[in-house]
């Protein structure tokens, strides 16, 4: 065997090299060879592929049937073929505005551009003049992270009547434009009903006109100041100070000047009342009507700040009336107040009110019990800042320690099971709770002990915010005691019980 491979092409039989050395005018040159080794052609000299298809030569006709083959299609890259084609979709967003008496929210406009050729969005806001917020590009484009485990939006997340979250902002989309509803049309996307931008509230309020000139009014000051000059109106009334920590409800004089529509507050001081002594609450000025619109800083108000001051029509006997924030209830009047009013205002009623009975209408509330702990637990939680426990009556503790008023019941059922059980009714005077205690009887099938431990039970059809507990004068012979859905009838009474029970009624 040969390791060596054996060709089976035919055998050469020259190998001489081709002459390329010579003489030209007497000097050596050499020449470039034409051939190779024993005369086969040179490889620089053989035609390319290029060459070849230039030659024109005649296909040759097949003699078998011939069939058309199909064109492939050019291979194109996602992001030639997507190259410039951006879905856009119309939103907006809320903002919350805060400590703002003429707004409490703002809609503000957003354009959302998607570029498919890499998923990529860009967030626009269009600028809108003398807004004083700033605005254009709001996100820059990048992907938009979809959630926290790594996941990104992608167009077939985005539709019509939709919320987009980005970075905790909750964007709506109400519209898109014609190429991305033919877009997303055409991938089997079904597109939701497009949805108005709602409108601003605050740009609606400045897009309005404003007047330009106002009627000057035909009220004369100077016939005012000849007529009404040292005319006061005076009116008594309460003001409600229970908002604040130690306040209540304390007499005041509302003085209203009919010369210039000034109002003055006097606090009628009560003597050994612990308060200081000044003389005015609120100084004799022109109050606004709306406090709303009022503006929080400014130093010379005028009438460009202010629309509307009181006038005496805002004062009416028997009802409430706000000025700078407090709450003032009207309660009385002087003679010529009346007399003004009847003259003035004939068809407003004037109610005097008791002061008294306003001062107890006007006490704090107490709010409803919420089930945790006791009633006087949570209305001790009440009364004071610092929760304190409720206070105890020391003295009956002590008159009433260790008496305890005992009976004997049967519990109240339809079953016929029932009727031997029977129970020791517990009543405790130093705290009038109760405890009810079931004797263990043998082949009952009912396990005797503790049947309702210590504690006070308010009588049926009490309410939970005002109960009535059961006192001793309840606990008579053949009483029913009803709670917590059962229901005993005393049978029998301990001899020491009955003494104390003559005992208590001739107290």
């Amino acid at each position: 065997t040969f390791d060596t491979p054996v060709s089976f092409l035919p055998p050469k039989s020259a190998f001489h090299r081709p002459q390329t050395l010579g003489y030209r005018n007497g000097y050596a040159l050499p020449r470039r060879p034409t051939v190779g080794i024993g005369q086969s052609p040179l490889i620089s000299a053989q035609l390319r592929l290029q060459e070849i298809n230039d030659l024109p030569l005649q296909d040759p006709e097949p003699s078998y049937e011939t069939y058309d083959m199909g064109q492939c299609e050019d291979f194109i890259p996602a992001h030639v073929a997507l190259d410039k084609k951006v879905l856009r979709f119309y939103g907006y967003f809320t903002e919350d505005v805060l400590y703002s008496p003429e707004e409490h929210f703002r809609i503000r406009p957003v354009v959302l551009y998607y570029y498919l050729e890499d998923d990529t969005v860009c967030l626009i806001e269009p600028a809108v003049e003398n807004s004083g917020i700033p605005q254009g590009k709001r996100i820059k484009r990048q992907r938009l992270p979809k959630n926290e485990f790594g996941a990104f939006y992608t167009w077939t997340d985005l539709n019509v009547a939709t919320d987009l979250e980005v970075y905790g902002v909750k964007y709506r989309i109400t519209d898109c434009d014609a190429f991305t509803k033919e877009f997303l049309t055409s991938e089997g996307i079904v597109l939701n009903e497009p949805e108005p931008l709602p409108s601003d509230p605050y740009s609606e309020h400045r897009a309005k006109p404003r007047p330009c000139f106002t009627t000057p009014s035909e009220y004369d000051k100077m016939n005012q100041f000849l007529t009404m000059d040292r005319k006061v109106l005076r009116f008594f009334g309460l003001w409600d100070d229970s908002m604040t920590l130690l306040g209540g409800t304390r007499p005041v004089t509302i003085h209203y000047y009919l010369v210039d529509n000034t109002v003055e507050v006097r606090e009628d001081h009560e003597p050994n009342s612990g308060r200081d002594p000044f003389p005015i609450l609120m100084r004799r000025q022109q109050l606004p009507r709306n406090a709303c619109l009022f503006p929080s800083c400014i130093l010379e108000v005028s009438k460009h700040e202010v629309e509307e001051y009181f006038s005496p029509k805002d004062f009416q006997v028997g009802q409430k009336v706000t000025l700078l924030g407090r709450h003032f209830l009207l309660c009385d009047c002087d003679d010529f107040t009346k007399h003004f009013y009847q003259t003035h205002f004939p068809d407003m009623e004037l109610k005097p009110v008791d002061s008294v009975e306003m001062t107890v209408m006007w006490l704090q509330e107490v709010p409803p019990y919420n089930g945790f702990g006791t009633l006087e637990d949570s209305l001790q939680n009440c009364l004071t800042l610092v929760p304190e426990p409720p206070r105890k009556n020391v003295v009956k503790q002590l008159e009433n320690d260790g008496k305890v008023l005992r009976y004997k019941a049967k519990l109240e059922s339809p079953y016929s099971i029932d009727e031997d059980r029977s129970f020791v009714l517990s009543y405790f005077l130093t705290n009038d709770m109760i405890s009810i205690y079931e004797k263990s009887a043998r082949n009952t099938g009912v396990m005797g002990g503790k049947f309702l431990e210590k504690t006070r039970i308010p009588k049926p059809g009490s309410s939970a915010e005002n109960p009535q507990f059961y006192t001793p004068a309840d606990l008579a012979l053949g009483a029913t005691v009803e709670g917590f859905h059962e229901a005993l009838i005393t049978i029998k009474s301990h001899k020491i019980t009955c003494a104390k029970m003559r005992a208590l009624k001739c107290t």
